[in-house]
Formats: C-alpha cells, sequence, structure tokens
C-alpha cells in the first residue's frame, strides 16, 4: 500500500485517534530557513517561561498568574478560534494543510497539495512506533476527542507512586479539573437520534458481552450538537466532523478554559509561532531558552534567547523528553538525572475499524464519544475501550466541473462510506521504551520494542472482537501502522522529577506534563490526571517556590 493510499485510508481511525490525544507541544527542531542570510536575534528577561500550552502549560500558567507572577507561555503553534458554523479546522472528507505540522512535512503531503503549515499535529517516527502530538494553544486538546476520565485508587495506585495521596486528588484535584473543563455526558435526546446509531449499536453489544457500560464524561456543552439537530448550525458533532477540531464550538478545550482564564489575569502572555529549539542552563543558576520565531509556513522570522529563573518544560511528552535528552548529551545541563528519556509508554492505544455485518454502521455519525466500557478490576491489566465516530472521509471533486459538467455533486466532496464504526481500545502495560540522543544527526530518537504492548494488546482484542460479535469484520489499524496519540514518561516522577515536577538537582527547572507520567495514566485518557497532577503541583510550587525560587 502506498503512503498516500495507507494514509487515507486511515484518515478516518487515525483521526478519531488523534482526536483522543492530549499532548502538546511547543518544540520540535528548527524551523525552515527563511531564505535570508540572517534574522534579527533579541535578547530578554522574564520571571517565568513555560514551553507549551497544552494540559500541563495551561493549568502552570494559570495558577501562576493567579499567584500575581508574570509568565510567558512559548508556543510553536497558532491560535485556532472556533465559532457556530466556523471553518476554522480541517474537513476529515478533505485534509489539506492545516493538519500537519511543518516539522512534519513530506514531499508525499506536497503530491496531494498540501503545503508546509504551522498545523495540527507532528507525527514523530521512532523505532516500531509512530507518535502523534497536537500543536496550537491548546495543544492536543484542540484535536482530542475530549474522553475525561478518573481512574480508580486501585489502578492509580498500582501505577503511581505511593507518594501521591489518592483521596486528596479525588476531593480537590480531579474535581478542580472536571469544574474546570466543564464535564457533561452526552443527553439521550442526543443519543436517540438519526446519526447515533453507532454509538447504540455499541451499547448493546457491550451489555450483551457481558460488560460494564458508561456514559463517558465529555468537555463539551452539548446544547450546540442538540442546535444542529434542529438546523441552527451546520453539523460538526453530529456527523462527526471533529476529528481534527469542532469548528461550531462548544468544546472546552484548553485555550479556551485554562489558557483564557490565564490570559485574564494580566501576568500571562502567549506568544504563538515560536519554536523553542534548545534549553540550556544559564549564568547563576538561571536558564537560556532559544527559540526560533516562524510565519505560518515555518520559515524563520527571528531569534530570541530568554533568560528565566523559573523553566516550566512543557512541550508535551515527545518533545519535552526531546529538549531534555539533547541538553543533557551535548552538555547544555550538566548533571541531569541518569534516568532521563527513559519510561517512555505509549498507554496501549489501540484502534479498530468495526464492521457489523447486520447493521449499516456508515456515514455520518454522530460523535465524538458516548459511550465506553471499563474493565478497571484486576489493576495489572486494566483496559479501557470506547466507540468513536468515524468522520466523514471522501473524495475532492472541487476542480473537475470542467471534465464533467453534468454531475450535481461536483465542487463536493464525495463521501465514501466503510460501513464500519471506530473502537478504541488502551490501558496498562509495563513494557517501555526510551528517547535517545543520536550523534550523528543531533537529533534524538524514539526508540520502542518491537513486540511493544503485546500482553496488552491480545487482552483488548479478546474484548473488542467480543464486543463486535460473531457476525462482524474487524480491522486493527495499528497492524498497518504502531501509532499512539497518548505518548507519556521520558522525564518520570521520582526518577527524573519529584512529585510536583521538579527536576531532581535542577533549581528552577520543572515538568508538568505528559512526560511526568509513569509511562501510564492507569487505563484512561492521560489529559485529566496530567491536568489533576500539574494542579496539585502548582498548589505547592505557589506556596514554596514563588518569592524563593523565582
Amino acid at each position: 500500500m502506498t503512503e498516500i493510499n495507507r494514509r487515507r485510508f486511515l484518515t478516518g481511525a487515525a483521526a478519531v485517534g488523534a482526536a483522543t490525544a492530549v499532548s502538546s507541544v511547543a518544540s520540535a527542531g528548527p524551523a525552515r530557513a527563511a531564505g535570508t542570510a540572517s534574522v534579527p536575534v533579541t535578547t530578554s528577561t522574564q520571571r517565568a517561561v513555560v514551553i507549551g500550552s497544552g494540559f500541563g502549560g495551561g493549568v502552570t500558567a494559570l495558577r501562576l498568574g493567579q499567584a500575581g507572577v508574570k509568565v510567558l507561555v512559548l508556543e510553536r503553534g497558532k491560535w485556532w478560534p472556533t465559532g457556530p458554523n466556523a471553518q476554522t479546522f480541517p474537513h476529515a472528507a478533505t485534509p489539506d494543510s492545516r493538519e500537519i505540522f511543518y516539522t512534519s512535512w513530506t514531499a508525499t503531503d506536497a503530491v496531494v497539495g498540501e503545503l508546509p503549515y504551522a498545523g495540527l499535529e507532528e507525527k514523530i517516527v521512532g523505532d516500531n512506533i509512530t507518535a502523534v502530538v497536537g500543536a496550537g494553544v491548546g495543544g492536543g486538546s484542540l484535536v482530542y476527542q475530549g474522553m475525561t476520565l478518573q481512574p480508580t485508587e486501585e489502578v492509580f495506585s498500582t501505577w503511581f507512586p505511593s507518594g501521591y495521596d489518592y483521596s486528596e486528588l479525588n476531593s480537590v484535584y480531579y474535581p478542580r479539573v472536571a469544574q474546570m473543563l466543564q464535564l457533561e455526558t452526552a443527553p439521550d435526546t442526543l443519543i436517540n437520534s438519526k446519526t447515533y446509531l453507532p454509538a447504540r449499536v455499541f451499547a448493546e453489544n457491550v451489555q450483551a458481552a457481558g460488560y460494564n457500560l458508561s456514559k463517558i464524561p465529555m468537555p463539551i456543552d452539548w446544547s450546540y450538537a442538540l442546535d444542529e439537530l434542529s438546523g441552527a448550525m451546520l453539523p460538526s458533532y453530529t456527523n462527526g466532523d471533529c476529528a481534527y477540531g469542532v469548528n461550531n464550538g462548544g468544546k472546552h478545550s484548553v485555550d479556551v478554559t485554562y489558557i483564557a482564564q490565564a490570559q485574564a489575569t494580566g501576568n500571562v502572555t502567549v506568544q504563538i509561532l515560536s519554536n523553542v529549539t534548545r534549553i540550556a542552563r544559564g549564568p547563576n543558576g538561571t536558564w537560556l531558552v532559544y527559540v526560533d520565531v516562524t510565519d505560518t509556513s515555518g520559515n524563520l522570522q527571528s531569534q530570541q534567547i530568554i533568560t528565566t529563573s523559573a523553566l516550566f518544560v512543557n512541550a508535551g511528552t515527545c518533545n519535552t523528553s526531546k529538549l531534555l535528552v539533547r541538553a543533557s548529551a551535548i552538555g547544555d545541563i550538566p548533571d541531569l538525572p541518569d534516568a532521563v528519556g527513559q519510561g517512555y509508554g505509549s498507554n496501549g492505544d489501540q484502534i479498530y475499524l468495526w464492521q457489523d455485518n447486520a447493521q449499516n454502521l456508515g456515514t455520518p455519525q454522530g460523535g465524538p464519544v458516548v459511550y465506553g466500557s471499563f474493565q478497571w478490576d484486576d489493576p495489572t491489566i486494566a483496559n479501557t475501550v470506547v466507540q468513536a465516530s468515524m468522520p466523514p472521509i471522501g473524495v475532492d471533486l472541487s476542480g473537475l466541473e470542467n471534465l464533467l459538467p453534468s454531475l450535481a455533486f461536483l465542487g463536493q466532496p464525495l463521501l465514501l462510506n466503510l460501513y464500519s464504526t471506530i473502537l478504541v481500545g488502551y490501558g496498562v502495560s509495563s513494557v517501555r521504551g526510551q528517547f535517545v540522543y543520536n550523534s550523528s544527526t543531533d537529533a534524538v530518537d524514539l526508540k520502542w520494542p518491537a513486540a511493544g504492548d503485546a500482553t496488552l494488546d491480545a487482552r483488548i482484542n479478546q474484548r473488542i472482537t467480543a464486543i463486535a460479535g460473531a457476525n462482524s469484520t474487524l480491522t486493527n489499524t495499528n497492524t498497518l501502522s504502531n501509532t499512539t496519540w497518548h505518548s507519556l514518561g521520558g522525564a518520570c516522577m521520582n526518577s527524573v522529577c519529584d512529585l510536583e515536577g521538579r527536576v531532581l538537582g535542577q533549581r528552577g527547572l520543572y515538568v508538568l506534563d505528559g512526560a511526568l507520567m509513569p509511562g501510564t495514566t492507569a487505563a484512561c485518557n492521560p489529559s485529566m490526571t496530567i491536568a489533576a497532577i500539574a494542579e496539585r503541583a502548582l498548589d505547592q510550587i505557589v506556596r514554596n517556590d514563588v518569592g524563593t525560587i523565582f
């Protein structure tokens, strides 16, 4: 299968996977040359710098801003404003340059007409795995489906260090995140509407297989979807066209929650199109941040060297790990813990296409997610399976009017009906990879074992096969391209950082994103646990570090 065809085949499944992502990204390697001999270089000093604007970056910016700390947030991507009937995000039926961040752009993308752009997703190709991460103000929350799950105490305590008080997280920090994101489950009126048939079939099959069934809490104002049903808005939720972001709005992503409230303090500045390429220890206990400022095509416009006393590296699991591993390898930050780059986990992501031969589960499908099934009773094999809408995918026929003028559908995408929906599984696994510095390329490579999460994969396959039933056809898309949207670890708690994200032995250096996690978030999507742990950490940092360290 050619790369173009594989990519188009996986658009529906992979787009949903991307939409479950939580990783935020602010750093990914040097910007494209601007075509000039030199660009301006400026220097500045900031009290606190936050790299990345996803969940870790958003929580950090808000709580420091509320504490009166002046904060500069560096985000390599751009703002993606939404609103009723907006066209901010690309459509799965006709992906365009907005889909891909320019560091992932290849000649293949040029063949399908996509030009370099500060798009929504970066693909980090490693050994035996591809990690997809988000870009833009709000990080991965722009494109994740929004499943916001809290692990049980037993599963959490099995996989996280004993220093955390789960009762405190349960009573204070998880509820705080839930309130910030305004979590709701889908109303029955919506679920019973025509395009939510796949959700209803999934629910019936889960219960018939003897598994538990739960509505999934989502950071969504479902009145927007109900307005789509009434015709007040164009479809976005109700046709599943939300894999690359929800054009109509109503999704409480980080940009419109944490970041918006952070800016409202008057203490937080968000600087977009700012790609951090290097971090280093500066003089007198300070930190140096090297920034390429680009245009939306990734062309270098200027460079900055920023000095700060407090550096929060919240660039998302992969890019936080890359910055730290390279800084350690080339001597920019001496004496970083030896475990930097280790402890990488995939969260066990598996994405299946499910064709029910007794039901037409085809297009359009309401989304993004309504129901899930949790198997969390045994913390050593805990896993989750959800049904997610297949985005409307198709072939763009625009521009062919002169060739086939008699066809009424010209100028519109021809939607394909794959008679399938999507099942997503993930869970706990002890398998770990690592980030390794490559001196020949001056880059950091992601290494993942060939067997990967084989034990967990088999358990998820068993569950999904039982749910789908005998009269079904299943395709595991990970056998075509082993991909994760939930990268975790690389600067893990208790080996690289303390429980509040302070890098051990490095005063004023913090990590509060997915890289801090112990390679898993206990059979749940990472977003809620990353945010809850960051909320807890910021309470401690504001109390103990503000005014002393910075």
